[in-house]
């Protein structure tokens, strides 16, 4: 039975810090994923700054698929400018970030494909918002989520069960429209908090959370 296709196009980014001994496996699953869903795609790896073999691995695979690209950054500005300047760099008419740790599985991707607006689903919503399931997190960070997670509700009024989740996807529009600031790990409060400001219509979904193998 042949894959369904999706008739937008979408930019995955991967921000890299140090992972030597992830990238090439999430790259690679990215791409797998990719092909069999869409016909014009992209797997950007922002590599901040990362002092191992990260940007050797990450050359080698754009000299195999012209579908990866690369922002290099001479030293390590932070989580939340990697992410920044991935954005910045996208081409596609859907935008999705994740970690290049390998605690998500890409292809669940494809069941939030019917949730974004496109063509012939104009009611769809703005961005989509991965929440963790089946968490593999130590008890105290656990706790320290779910205490942040209260606090930015309370703050900003944003309504996410988990606003740091490295799983979430938007439309080109909100792309275009999200201006980052933070340089930190506030990115993903600053964008979930900016998103609603802007008027744009979200929701959530579950995903799997895997342990960190390497």
């Amino acid at each position: 039975m042949a894959a369904s296709r999706f008739p937008q196009s979408l930019s995955i980014i991967l921000p890299a810090y140090n992972e030597e001994a992830n990238i090439e496996k999430q790259t690679r699953g990215c791409l797998e994923f990719l092909r069999a869903h869409y016909t014009d795609y992209e797997v950007i790896v922002v590599n901040d700054g990362s002092r191992d073999q990260t940007g050797d691995i990450v050359k080698k695979l754009i000299a195999e698929d012209s579908h990866v690209r690369t922002v290099v950054h001479p030293t390590n500005y932070g989580y939340g400018r990697a992410l920044a300047n991935g954005f910045k760099a996208a081409r596609c008419d859907l935008v999705f970030y994740t970690d290049s740790d390998n605690q998500f599985d890409v292809r669940e991707l494809k069941d939030w494909m019917p949730l974004i607006k496109g063509p012939g689903n104009e009611a769809g919503a703005d961005a989509v918002f991965g929440f963790r399931v089946y968490r593999y997190d130590s008890v105290l960070r656990c706790l320290l989520s779910w205490t942040y997670n209260r606090l930015v509700r309370v703050l900003f009024l944003v309504k996410v069960r988990d606003v740091d989740c490295a799983f979430k996807l938007w439309t080109r529009e909100v792309n275009d429209k999200l201006e980052i600031e933070s340089n930190d790990f506030f990115i993903d409060t600053e964008m979930v908090a900016k998103i609603r400001r802007l008027g744009f219509k979200s929701v959530e979904k579950g995903v799997r959370h895997y342990p960190r193998t390497a």
